[in-house]
Protein backbone atom coordinates (compact mmCIF):
# COMPACT_ATOMS: atom_id res chain seq x y z
CA UNK A 1 0.00 0.00 0.00
CA UNK A 2 1.11 3.51 -0.80
CA UNK A 3 2.22 5.75 1.95
CA UNK A 4 1.38 9.61 2.49
CA UNK A 5 4.86 11.49 2.46
CA UNK A 6 2.57 14.67 4.65
CA UNK A 7 5.05 15.91 7.44
CA UNK A 8 4.34 14.42 10.97
CA UNK A 9 2.59 16.59 13.31
CA UNK A 10 4.21 17.00 16.58
CA UNK A 11 3.03 13.97 19.11
CA UNK A 12 6.00 11.41 19.44
CA UNK A 13 4.03 8.51 19.88
CA UNK A 14 1.49 8.14 17.62
CA UNK A 15 1.24 4.64 17.28
CA UNK A 16 0.37 3.01 13.53
CA UNK A 17 -0.58 5.85 12.23
CA UNK A 18 3.40 7.04 12.16
CA UNK A 19 3.56 4.71 9.92
CA UNK A 20 1.53 6.65 7.09
CA UNK A 21 3.18 9.58 8.15
CA UNK A 22 7.01 8.34 8.29
CA UNK A 23 9.16 4.91 8.11
CA UNK A 24 8.03 2.58 11.23
CA UNK A 25 11.02 1.67 13.36
CA UNK A 26 9.26 -0.18 15.59
CA UNK A 27 6.62 -2.72 16.55
CA UNK A 28 3.29 -1.05 17.82
CA UNK A 29 1.66 -3.61 19.77
CA UNK A 30 2.87 -4.83 23.01
CA UNK A 31 3.17 -8.29 23.17
CA UNK A 32 0.93 -8.83 25.73
CA UNK A 33 -2.08 -7.58 23.94
CA UNK A 34 -1.47 -10.03 20.82
CA UNK A 35 -4.20 -12.02 21.87
CA UNK A 36 -5.80 -12.69 24.94
CA UNK A 37 -5.66 -16.55 25.66
CA UNK A 38 -8.88 -16.88 27.85
CA UNK A 39 -11.27 -16.09 25.14
CA UNK A 40 -9.91 -18.37 22.84
CA UNK A 41 -9.52 -21.44 25.58
CA UNK A 42 -12.97 -22.64 24.40
CA UNK A 43 -12.31 -23.21 20.35
CA UNK A 44 -10.02 -26.04 19.08
CA UNK A 45 -8.47 -25.55 15.77
CA UNK A 46 -9.75 -29.16 14.29
CA UNK A 47 -6.82 -30.87 12.47
CA UNK A 48 -8.59 -33.02 9.96
CA UNK A 49 -5.70 -34.34 7.93
CA UNK A 50 -4.12 -37.90 9.26
CA UNK A 51 -0.61 -36.17 9.18
CA UNK A 52 1.82 -38.91 7.63
CA UNK A 53 -1.17 -41.60 8.00
CA UNK A 54 -0.61 -42.22 11.53
CA UNK A 55 -2.58 -40.51 13.54
CA UNK A 56 -5.52 -42.10 15.48
CA UNK A 57 -8.17 -40.07 16.03
CA UNK A 58 -8.09 -36.21 15.67
CA UNK A 59 -4.44 -35.99 17.09
CA UNK A 60 -1.51 -37.58 18.23
CA UNK A 61 -1.18 -38.69 21.62
CA UNK A 62 1.04 -36.93 23.84
CA UNK A 63 2.57 -40.19 25.71
CA UNK A 64 6.31 -41.06 25.18
CA UNK A 65 6.07 -44.08 22.88
CA UNK A 66 7.75 -46.44 20.00
CA UNK A 67 7.30 -44.04 17.06
CA UNK A 68 6.13 -44.98 13.11
CA UNK A 69 8.55 -42.47 11.93
CA UNK A 70 12.24 -44.46 10.93
CA UNK A 71 15.29 -43.06 12.28
CA UNK A 72 18.72 -43.25 11.55
CA UNK A 73 20.26 -47.43 11.51
CA UNK A 74 22.89 -48.54 14.41
CA UNK A 75 24.80 -51.40 15.53
CA UNK A 76 22.51 -53.49 16.99
CA UNK A 77 23.23 -54.33 21.03
CA UNK A 78 22.72 -57.65 22.11
CA UNK A 79 20.39 -57.75 25.24
CA UNK A 80 19.31 -54.39 24.77
CA UNK A 81 17.76 -53.86 21.36
CA UNK A 82 14.59 -56.17 20.35
CA UNK A 83 15.76 -58.22 17.11
CA UNK A 84 12.22 -57.15 15.65
CA UNK A 85 13.71 -53.86 15.23
CA UNK A 86 16.55 -55.36 12.93
CA UNK A 87 17.35 -53.61 9.47
CA UNK A 88 18.16 -56.56 7.36
CA UNK A 89 18.98 -54.64 4.60
CA UNK A 90 21.71 -52.57 6.15
CA UNK A 91 23.12 -55.93 8.12
CA UNK A 92 23.11 -57.35 4.88
CA UNK A 93 24.97 -54.69 3.32
CA UNK A 94 27.72 -54.30 6.28
CA UNK A 95 27.89 -57.66 7.74
CA UNK A 96 27.49 -56.47 10.82
CA UNK A 97 23.57 -56.75 13.02
CA UNK A 98 22.15 -53.05 12.84
CA UNK A 99 18.69 -51.98 14.42
CA UNK A 100 16.52 -48.97 13.14
CA UNK A 101 15.55 -46.65 15.55
CA UNK A 102 12.00 -44.67 15.65
CA UNK A 103 10.83 -41.52 16.51
CA UNK A 104 8.20 -41.20 18.48
CA UNK A 105 4.81 -39.03 16.72
CA UNK A 106 3.66 -37.39 20.07
CA UNK A 107 2.66 -33.70 18.60
CA UNK A 108 1.84 -31.85 15.53
CA UNK A 109 4.36 -29.83 14.18
CA UNK A 110 3.09 -26.15 13.16
CA UNK A 111 5.29 -23.52 11.29
CA UNK A 112 3.95 -20.13 10.64
CA UNK A 113 5.64 -17.93 7.36
CA UNK A 114 5.88 -13.87 8.54
CA UNK A 115 6.00 -11.41 5.71
CA UNK A 116 7.74 -8.74 7.15
CA UNK A 117 8.29 -6.76 3.46
CA UNK A 118 7.95 -3.02 3.38
CA UNK A 119 4.49 -3.35 2.46
CA UNK A 120 3.70 -4.82 5.58
CA UNK A 121 4.66 -1.91 7.61
CA UNK A 122 1.56 0.31 7.12
CA UNK A 123 -1.08 0.83 9.25
CA UNK A 124 -4.23 3.12 9.94
CA UNK A 125 -6.27 1.96 12.64
CA UNK A 126 -3.58 1.40 15.66
CA UNK A 127 -2.04 -1.48 14.89
CA UNK A 128 0.29 -2.03 11.74
CA UNK A 129 -0.39 -5.22 8.64
CA UNK A 130 3.38 -6.31 10.49
CA UNK A 131 1.55 -6.34 13.79
CA UNK A 132 -1.71 -7.51 13.02
CA UNK A 133 0.10 -10.49 11.15
CA UNK A 134 2.05 -11.76 14.85
CA UNK A 135 -1.38 -11.11 16.38
CA UNK A 136 -2.85 -14.16 13.92
CA UNK A 137 0.32 -16.08 14.87
CA UNK A 138 -0.08 -15.87 18.31
CA UNK A 139 -3.71 -16.50 18.44
CA UNK A 140 -2.88 -19.64 16.38
CA UNK A 141 -0.26 -20.84 18.57
CA UNK A 142 -2.29 -20.27 21.38
CA UNK A 143 -4.62 -22.89 20.23
CA UNK A 144 -2.30 -25.06 19.17
CA UNK A 145 -0.93 -24.81 23.01
CA UNK A 146 -3.85 -26.78 24.18
CA UNK A 147 -2.81 -29.93 22.43
CA UNK A 148 0.86 -29.52 23.13
CA UNK A 149 1.65 -28.68 19.45
CA UNK A 150 5.17 -27.90 18.86
CA UNK A 151 5.20 -24.28 16.91
CA UNK A 152 8.11 -22.59 14.59
CA UNK A 153 8.45 -19.83 12.71
CA UNK A 154 10.00 -18.97 9.65
CA UNK A 155 10.32 -14.55 9.07
CA UNK A 156 10.60 -13.36 5.68
CA UNK A 157 12.86 -10.71 4.48
CA UNK A 158 13.50 -9.18 1.19
CA UNK A 159 17.43 -10.48 1.89
CA UNK A 160 16.64 -13.39 3.95
CA UNK A 161 14.95 -15.99 5.95
CA UNK A 162 14.79 -15.77 9.39
CA UNK A 163 14.09 -19.66 10.85
CA UNK A 164 12.85 -20.12 14.46
CA UNK A 165 12.93 -23.57 15.62
CA UNK A 166 9.86 -25.46 16.62
CA UNK A 167 9.44 -25.99 20.18
CA UNK A 168 6.99 -26.69 22.09
CA UNK A 169 5.27 -25.10 25.55
CA UNK A 170 3.78 -21.54 26.78
CA UNK A 171 7.58 -20.18 26.89
CA UNK A 172 8.51 -21.07 23.87
CA UNK A 173 5.92 -19.80 21.95
CA UNK A 174 6.14 -16.18 23.69
CA UNK A 175 10.11 -16.65 22.56
CA UNK A 176 8.80 -16.81 19.27
CA UNK A 177 6.71 -13.68 19.27
CA UNK A 178 8.81 -11.70 21.18
CA UNK A 179 11.51 -12.50 18.40
CA UNK A 180 8.93 -11.72 15.66
CA UNK A 181 7.86 -8.31 17.37
CA UNK A 182 11.40 -7.37 17.82
CA UNK A 183 12.99 -8.18 14.32
CA UNK A 184 14.34 -4.93 13.27
CA UNK A 185 11.62 -3.21 10.85
CA UNK A 186 12.29 -3.60 6.87
CA UNK A 187 13.01 -0.32 5.42
CA UNK A 188 11.23 1.10 2.79
CA UNK A 189 12.18 0.00 -1.18
CA UNK A 190 14.43 -2.84 -0.09
CA UNK A 191 15.02 -5.17 -2.41
CA UNK A 192 16.62 -9.02 -2.12
CA UNK A 193 15.70 -12.06 -3.76
CA UNK A 194 13.28 -13.15 -1.74
CA UNK A 195 9.53 -12.91 -2.77
CA UNK A 196 6.57 -14.73 -1.05
CA UNK A 197 6.66 -17.52 -3.80
CA UNK A 198 10.62 -18.62 -2.80
CA UNK A 199 9.27 -18.31 0.73
CA UNK A 200 6.79 -20.33 0.74
CA UNK A 201 8.91 -22.69 -1.63
CA UNK A 202 11.22 -22.72 1.12
CA UNK A 203 9.04 -23.58 4.05
CA UNK A 204 7.76 -26.70 1.79
CA UNK A 205 11.33 -27.90 1.06
CA UNK A 206 13.16 -27.47 4.27
CA UNK A 207 10.14 -28.83 6.91
CA UNK A 208 9.32 -32.31 5.24
CA UNK A 209 7.29 -33.34 8.26
CA UNK A 210 3.65 -33.27 7.41
CA UNK A 211 1.89 -30.77 10.02
CA UNK A 212 -0.26 -27.46 9.93
CA UNK A 213 1.51 -24.72 7.90
CA UNK A 214 0.55 -20.85 8.56
CA UNK A 215 1.18 -18.36 6.06
CA UNK A 216 1.19 -14.75 6.86
CA UNK A 217 0.73 -11.73 4.56
CA UNK A 218 -1.07 -8.67 2.33
CA UNK A 219 -0.25 -11.55 -0.66
CA UNK A 220 0.72 -8.21 -3.13
CA UNK A 221 3.34 -8.47 -4.95
CA UNK A 222 5.60 -5.90 -6.23
CA UNK A 223 4.71 -4.69 -9.62
CA UNK A 224 1.63 -6.34 -10.05
CA UNK A 225 -0.94 -4.39 -11.40
CA UNK A 226 -3.00 -7.54 -12.90
CA UNK A 227 -6.85 -7.42 -11.46
CA UNK A 228 -8.06 -10.75 -13.54
CA UNK A 229 -9.13 -13.23 -11.58
CA UNK A 230 -8.38 -15.82 -14.32
CA UNK A 231 -4.49 -14.85 -13.98
CA UNK A 232 -2.49 -16.63 -11.40
CA UNK A 233 -0.91 -15.27 -8.52
CA UNK A 234 2.45 -15.88 -9.14
CA UNK A 235 2.82 -17.55 -5.48
CA UNK A 236 -0.79 -19.34 -6.57
CA UNK A 237 1.18 -22.74 -7.59
CA UNK A 238 3.45 -22.71 -4.85
CA UNK A 239 0.79 -22.60 -2.21
CA UNK A 240 -0.98 -25.44 -4.02
CA UNK A 241 2.39 -27.43 -3.94
CA UNK A 242 2.60 -26.60 0.00
CA UNK A 243 -0.90 -28.13 0.30
CA UNK A 244 -0.42 -31.17 -1.54
CA UNK A 245 1.06 -32.35 1.75
CA UNK A 246 0.16 -29.96 4.57
CA UNK A 247 -3.30 -28.44 6.01
CA UNK A 248 -2.79 -24.63 5.37
CA UNK A 249 -4.35 -21.81 6.62
CA UNK A 250 -3.41 -18.29 4.76
CA UNK A 251 -4.25 -15.11 6.91
CA UNK A 252 -4.40 -11.80 4.56
CA UNK A 253 -3.65 -8.87 6.73
CA UNK A 254 -5.57 -5.57 5.17
CA UNK A 255 -5.64 -2.17 6.53
CA UNK A 256 -8.79 -0.22 6.22
CA UNK A 257 -7.37 2.64 4.26
CA UNK A 258 -6.53 -0.37 1.28
CA UNK A 259 -9.82 -0.78 0.29
CA UNK A 260 -11.62 2.63 1.55
CA UNK A 261 -9.61 5.41 0.18
CA UNK A 262 -10.49 8.62 2.52
CA UNK A 263 -10.77 12.03 1.60
CA UNK A 264 -8.00 13.71 3.09
CA UNK A 265 -7.53 16.47 0.06
CA UNK A 266 -4.44 16.40 -1.78
CA UNK A 267 -1.40 14.30 -0.63
CA UNK A 268 1.37 12.48 -2.02
CA UNK A 269 1.36 8.70 -2.59
CA UNK A 270 3.97 6.70 -2.92
CA UNK A 271 4.94 2.63 -2.92
CA UNK A 272 7.44 1.65 -0.21
CA UNK A 273 8.37 -1.20 -2.20
CA UNK A 274 9.17 0.55 -5.33
CA UNK A 275 9.89 4.02 -6.90
CA UNK A 276 6.54 4.92 -7.11
CA UNK A 277 4.79 8.43 -6.16
CA UNK A 278 1.91 10.46 -8.00
CA UNK A 279 -0.21 12.96 -6.10
CA UNK A 280 -3.52 12.43 -5.83
CA UNK A 281 -6.37 14.97 -5.18
CA UNK A 282 -8.31 12.48 -2.74
CA UNK A 283 -11.13 15.19 -2.38
CA UNK A 284 -12.22 14.00 -5.96
CA UNK A 285 -15.15 11.72 -5.55
CA UNK A 286 -14.18 9.65 -9.20
CA UNK A 287 -10.66 9.02 -8.26
CA UNK A 288 -11.94 7.99 -5.00
CA UNK A 289 -14.33 4.98 -6.66
CA UNK A 290 -11.78 4.19 -9.41
CA UNK A 291 -9.20 3.14 -6.33
CA UNK A 292 -12.02 1.45 -4.33
CA UNK A 293 -13.24 -0.60 -7.28
CA UNK A 294 -9.36 -1.43 -8.40
CA UNK A 295 -8.47 -2.15 -4.37
CA UNK A 296 -11.78 -4.60 -4.42
CA UNK A 297 -10.62 -6.39 -8.01
CA UNK A 298 -7.30 -6.86 -6.12
CA UNK A 299 -8.70 -8.52 -3.07
CA UNK A 300 -11.35 -10.95 -4.95
CA UNK A 301 -8.13 -11.92 -7.13
CA UNK A 302 -6.25 -13.08 -4.05
CA UNK A 303 -9.80 -14.54 -2.81
CA UNK A 304 -9.71 -16.50 -5.73
CA UNK A 305 -6.55 -17.77 -6.04
CA UNK A 306 -6.55 -18.80 -2.35
CA UNK A 307 -9.51 -20.98 -3.35
CA UNK A 308 -7.83 -22.52 -6.28
CA UNK A 309 -4.95 -23.72 -3.67
CA UNK A 310 -7.16 -25.34 -1.41
CA UNK A 311 -6.27 -23.65 0.96
CA UNK A 312 -7.83 -22.02 4.45
CA UNK A 313 -8.69 -18.64 3.95
CA UNK A 314 -8.97 -15.71 7.02
CA UNK A 315 -8.64 -11.84 6.14
CA UNK A 316 -8.33 -9.38 8.92
CA UNK A 317 -8.47 -5.91 9.10
CA UNK A 318 -6.68 -3.42 11.31
CA UNK A 319 -9.89 -1.71 12.08
CA UNK A 320 -11.36 -4.82 13.39
CA UNK A 321 -11.22 -7.20 16.75
CA UNK A 322 -8.96 -10.06 15.54
CA UNK A 323 -9.87 -12.56 18.29
CA UNK A 324 -13.71 -11.87 17.16
CA UNK A 325 -12.99 -12.95 13.24
CA UNK A 326 -10.20 -15.98 13.91
CA UNK A 327 -13.33 -17.04 16.39
CA UNK A 328 -15.50 -16.81 13.86
CA UNK A 329 -13.13 -18.36 11.11
CA UNK A 330 -12.48 -21.32 13.47
CA UNK A 331 -15.61 -22.49 14.10
CA UNK A 332 -17.17 -21.91 10.12
CA UNK A 333 -13.47 -23.77 9.43
CA UNK A 334 -14.56 -26.53 11.10
CA UNK A 335 -17.68 -27.41 8.86
CA UNK A 336 -15.97 -26.74 6.02
CA UNK A 337 -12.07 -27.62 6.61
CA UNK A 338 -13.16 -31.86 6.11
CA UNK A 339 -13.98 -30.82 2.50
CA UNK A 340 -11.79 -28.07 1.75
CA UNK A 341 -8.65 -30.56 2.89
CA UNK A 342 -9.79 -33.32 0.74
CA UNK A 343 -6.12 -35.01 -0.26
CA UNK A 344 -5.33 -35.74 -3.80
CA UNK A 345 -7.38 -38.33 -6.18
CA UNK A 346 -6.24 -41.77 -5.01
CA UNK A 347 -4.64 -40.99 -1.83
CA UNK A 348 -5.49 -42.14 1.06
CA UNK A 349 -5.37 -39.65 4.44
Amino acid sequence: MARSARQAPPPEELGAVASVLREPTQATLPLGKLAPEQALKRLELTIVRRMEGFLHGDHRGLLPGPGSETNDARIYVPGQDDVRTMDWAVTARTQTPHVRDTIADRELEVWALLDVTPSMNWGTEGVTKRDLGIAAIATIGFLGQQMGDRFGGLIMRPETMIRIPARSGRLALYSLLSRMLTEPIVPDRSTGPYTLTRGIDQLARTQRRRGLRVIVSDFLSPGDTELDPDVEPEWERALRRLAVRNQVICVEVVDRREVEFPDVGDILIRDPESDFQRYVNTSDAGARQRFNLASAAQRERIRIALRRAGVGHIQLRTDRDWVNDIARFVLSYRRVAAQLHQPPQGVSR
